[in-house]
């Protein structure tokens, strides 16, 4: 089964987003609140700027000893993030982040952010494929011994 980025993986419109102006201290808060490894940064037209991950956190603000009560997030985002299209595919979302070291990918429509992708959820969706999968393959080859 081809598992599409949304509905399948993640729900239109669950993303948390915030201007290129706000603190890191009040990104770090929000993260912590929403209990979320990524936020989406926009800029003053509302429109996709970049991202913000726990990671860019650590390397670029942390790492160099910068204040996050006055370092904003435009100053230590990653920009113009790689981002995916709802009708992309969960296998296209996993390789991407294979490839490029991505944990999180925003999902972009019409110039629009309209949701988040991360690791994790993908995780949760192909595990249960594979599981079922398994099951499957098994009633097959076993007949109904293994529960088909």
């Amino acid at each position: 089964m081809r598992h599409r980025i949304i509905p399948d993986i993640t729900e239109r419109g669950r993303v948390h987003a915030l201007g290129e102006d706000t603190t890191v201290l009040d990104a770090v808060r929000k993260m912590a609140r929403l209990d979320v490894g990524a936020l989406v940064v926009t800029n003053s037209a509302g429109q996709l700027a970049g991202i913000v991950t726990e990671r860019d956190i650590a390397r670029r603000l942390i790492a160099h000893g910068l204040d996050p009560k006055t370092t904003t997030l435009g100053q230590i985002m990653t920009r113009d993030p790689d981002t995916l299209s709802p009708d992309d595919s969960a296998f296209d979302a996993l390789e991407i982040m294979r490839v490029r070291h991505y944990r999180h990918l925003p999902v972009v429509e019409d110039d629009r952010v309209v949701g988040m992708v991360s690791v994790r959820d993908l995780y949760e969706v192909m595990k249960v494929e594979l599981e079922t999968s398994i099951r499957e393959t098994e009633a097959y080859v076993f007949g109904d011994r293994y529960g088909a």
